[in-house]
């Protein structure tokens, strides 16, 4: 029979263990691997059973156990030491503190707030799909080892993602466990008189969405994440935070609201009740949370009482917008009648005009649609500074959103990049610690992590080969037990007999090159570019003296029937007699999985399309394990590859993705057929593996050691390591962006130059306003050059003199450049310096000023110069930012000014 209603009952520790409670809570567990042995102490069966997850740990253990530990000294002893030691974790200062201040003297934010749509904390905690989440949860697991003042928010979402299993054909099925959050790390938030704290959205037709607050501890970090699985909705707000991704329209538009909208309030009422400074910065990672700017202009127009225009610029300056596609397929966009309905009427935000609402999300370049909201662009006019993931990112991103800033090159559109890291105590196998800290000590290995000092990580230089090649032995031994554990337990669920499954028992070999390959299944990901040639790929995996292994995992959403046939098409072949004990398909891949497979592989395999992988993390786990990577040149792979870290892919250059992509401002030119393409790719993914990869593993020297592959295991480990690291990462998030953010929000929010809150805000907003209505009169009248323009040669100078109408601008609204540099074969400026002239005089009769400067020849061949003005303020974070530009006429085909 089943029940008709859930709930769980909880042990109640003896006082001598109630140390266990609070350490169970603070998901600084899934990293300490002190925390996560006590716990595995209490009851080592229990302890696998309930999937190494302390809180449910606690809940199974039989009472007789706990009274036997609570009355055991020694075990009391190591209780109470973990529990003192997380305290001096939780308020010692870290390298945060330690900063101090910004590179230019001013004091970093007091507080940041970071929004996500989901977090991969632990897999005791699953409210993640993929990649964005496992950063997501890497970047606060960093900031709280580097002490950075961070307030997560989320939504939680009470099925989670799916969990993945197969039929007896290979076509992947999904299912939702109800997660009940009094099972899980997490306390409600409440109020000073005991009532949970309710977050409250205005709907349309009157209705209301209600959410509880419960808080994750991660480390030093509070995780808030919203429920709307609550008493005071209506089975449809109930729904809201139902699934991960899932859901139409309407159903993601009310999750995002709720994320961005609500979560603003939820930090709000967080600050209140527990005195943690209000964040001077917002961090949306993605555009998903980017409703939380309409809300904090909401904040502005009431309290304070500012009108949009300059309610925006102060969000803006305190806003930092991370992007995490490279494609324009990637980005949510709503229907506008649908965001219409639920910012206007009885929905509407008070002093947040829908009109206002709709022109933040609004497609404005060519061949963006009208009828669309699009979240990313409104996530780019809400942030002031903007980044990609990784360098390569930063160019597809400023390229795909070059629309958004007409008139300006790809290259000067606001979108820096911060390459990505990974949370080093989360991701390395503590066998690999163990070793570093024998030959660097427990310190050194420790900052080395953390901080990512490259002088540590020089330490594994002197790790001798021998115990090197241990180790990586090992570790494939762990990885090839765990992998016939899942691999039984998966074909059990295929409806398989203990009688059909002996041959599991022997999948894999711990003395075979064994390669990975586990991430979400989108196309663009190409799972099966192994499989283009069946036979050649059998042949690899069955080579008499040099044989190949291959353990593969990755979810595709559930809606993706061509993601969910390409694995189909993998689990076939891996189910092949012939083959199956040299090619393993693990379903339902998450972080648990996930921990035993990037350090038990040898290699790391990567075969997107390019530039389709925004970053790729996957390869950087693996790579602080000693992993090496076999990776198209694409995310962080195309940045850090030197050739001694593994191999690159070679690929079809020039080709498009299925044609030409549109986004805003993005194209992607036509290239060979895509079948071709793929063709070519794989073969040279094949000769890498046969000739190079497999070549080098089984080149065995004196003592039966791969001298040259254990080389590049070390020179992996120590170059790449100290760049990989999520500590790393937010380390540059806080000099190059959230340091900066604070000072202008402290700047437009203080009281300049009349006294008056937001004056500087409000002077912006003018300044602004009127540089627009003013623009059209702005024009590059007349350039002329002095000097040797026949025949110059290097080192020599040109003398500009550049006439310019300002209308009803003066000189210090605005910046006179002029561009120079090399140019292609088609008069485009390339490789460009700017350098700033200067007013002379007065105005002429006509109101045209006159700017003049030198332009030293500083490189010879094809050189080329043009004109331009620009908007000058010092509030704006980038020339490009308010999207004006004037040049000469003849400056669209680069003629004029043009050296050779």
């Amino acid at each position: 029979m089943k029940a008709i209603r859930r709930f769980t009952v909880r042990t109640v520790l003896p006082e001598q263990l109630q140390p266990l409670h609070e350490l169970a809570l603070n998901l600084r567990w899934s990293w300490h691997p002190e925390t996560r042995e006590l716990f595995r102490s209490v009851d080592p069966e229990v302890w696998e059973s309930t999937g190494k997850d302390p809180v449910r740990l606690l809940g199974e253990v039989p009472a007789a156990r706990l009274a036997a530990l609570a009355a055991d000294r020694r075990f009391l002893r190591r209780l109470h030491d973990t529990a003192d030691e997380l305290q001096d974790y939780l308020t010692g200062p870290r390298w945060y503190q330690s900063a101090l201040t910004g590179d230019d003297g001013e004091p970093l934010p007091a507080g940041i707030a970071y929004f996500s749509p989901e977090y991969g904390i632990a897999a005791a905690l699953p409210q993640y799909s993929g990649g964005l989440g496992i950063l997501a949860g890497d970047h606060l697991k960093a900031a709280s080892d580097l002490g950075v003042p961070i307030i997560g928010v989320g939504l939680f979402y009470r099925h989670g993602y799916f969990r993945q299993s197969l039929s007896r054909d290979g076509w992947q099925q999904e299912r939702y466990p109800l997660l009940d959050p009094n099972e899980l790390a997490v306390s409600l938030l409440r109020e000073t008189d005991g009532s949970p704290c309710l977050v409250v959205l205005h709907l349309p037709g009157g209705r209301r969405l209600h959410a509880h607050i419960w808080k994750a501890q991660v480390g030093r970090v509070p995780l808030l994440l919203l429920d709307s699985d609550i008493e005071e909705n209506s089975a449809a707000e109930r729904d809201v935070t139902d699934r991960l991704y899932g859901g139409g329209s309407e159903h993601r538009l009310l999750q995002e609201m709720l994320l961005g909208i609500g979560g603003v309030r939820a930090v709000r009422t967080f600050c209140r009740l527990t005195g943690h400074p209000d964040p001077e910065v917002f961090h949306t990672n993605e555009g998903h949370a980017g409703f939380l700017g309409v809300e904090r202009i909401r904040e502005l127009t009431g309290g304070p009482g500012l009108d949009f225009a300059a309610a925006l610029e102060a969000v803006r300056a305190g806003t930092v917008f991370t992007t995490h596609t490279p494609v324009p397929a990637g980005i949510d966009r709503f229907d506008r009648d649908l965001v219409t309905r639920h910012f206007s009427g009885d929905a509407a935000l008070t002093g947040v005009p829908v009109e206002q609402v709709l022109a933040l999300g609004a497609e404005t370049w060519e061949g963006g649609d009208p009828r669309l909201f699009n979240m990313a662009a409104m996530g780019l006019r809400l942030a002031q500074r903007a980044n990609g993931v990784s360098t390569l990112h930063g160019e597809v991103s400023r390229s795909m959103f070059n629309g958004l800033w007409p008139g300006f090159d790809a290259a000067e559109v606001p979108i820096t990049s911060i390459t990505n890291g990974v949370h080093a105590p989360t991701w390395i196998d503590p066998a690999v610690v163990r070793l570093g800290a024998r030959e660097i000590g427990a310190q050194h290995a420790e900052s080395a992590m953390m901080v990512g000092e490259a002088r540590h990580w020089h330490g594994v230089q002197s790790i001798a080969d021998a115990d090197i090649w241990e180790l990586r032995r090992a570790l494939r031994a762990q990885l090839v037990d765990e992998a016939r554990r899942r691999l039984r337990a998966s074909w059990r669920q295929r409806g398989a007999g203990d009688a059909e499954l002996g041959w599991t028992g022997s999948v894999l070999d711990p003395d075979i090159l064994t390669i990975g390959f586990a991430r979400r299944v989108p196309s663009y990901k190409r799972l099966t570019l192994m499989l283009r040639d069946p036979d050649r790929l059998r042949r690899l995996l069955l080579h008499p003296e040099r044989p190949v292994q291959i353990v593969i995992a990755g979810k595709a959403h559930p809606a993706d029937d061509g993601g969910k046939r390409l694995i189909q098409e993998m689990v076939r072949f891996s189910d092949d007699p012939a083959v199956r004990h040299r090619i393993v398909f693990l379903p339902d891949y998450d972080m648990a999985m996930a921990q035993h497979l990037y350090p038990g592989c040898d290699v790391w395999l990567n075969n997107p399309l390019r530039p389709l992988e925004a970053c790729g993390t996957s390869g950087m786990k693996a790579a602080l394990n000693g992993c090496l990577n076999l990776s198209v040149l694409d995310g962080w792979w195309d940045e850090w590859f030197d050739g001694s870290n593994g191999w690159a892919i070679p690929t079809a250059e020039g080709t498009g993705v299925g044609g030409t992509v549109q986004g805003a401002g993005m194209t992607g030119g036509q290239g060979i057929d895509d079948e071709r393409r793929d063709d070519l790719e794989a073969a040279a993914l094949y000769d890498l593996i046969e000739h190079q990869v497999a070549a080098r593993f089984y080149d065995r020297g004196s003592g039966g050691l791969p001298y040259r592959w254990i080389e590049m295991v070390r020179h992996t480990l120590v170059h790449l390591g100290p760049k990989v690291l999520a500590g790393r990462m937010v380390r540059e998030y806080v000099e190059r962006l959230y340091a900066p953010a604070a000072a202008a929000q402290r700047r437009l929010a203080g009281p300049v130059p009349d006294g008056t809150p937001y004056s500087g805000a409000r002077g912006l907003a003018e300044w602004k306003a009127r540089v627009r209505a003013a623009w059209p009169g702005v024009r590059v009248e007349h350039v002329e050059a002095g000097g040797p323009a026949d025949a110059p040669e290097l080192g020599s100078t040109l003398a500009l003199r550049v006439q310019v109408a300002l209308g009803a601008l003066e000189p210090s609204d605005v910046d006179v450049q002029v561009v120079a540099g090399r140019v292609d074969d088609s008069d485009r400026i390339t490789d460009a310096s700017t350098v700033s002239l200067k007013p002379s005089g007065r105005p002429d009769l006509d109101g045209r000023w006159l700017y003049e400067g030198p332009l030293e020849l500083s490189r010879t061949g094809p050189f080329g110069y043009t004109v331009r003005v620009l908007p000058a303020h010092p509030m704006l974070a980038a020339t490009a930012e308010l999207g004006l530009i004037a040049v000469p006429p003849e400056s669209a085909g680069m003629d004029a000014g043009l050296l050779r």
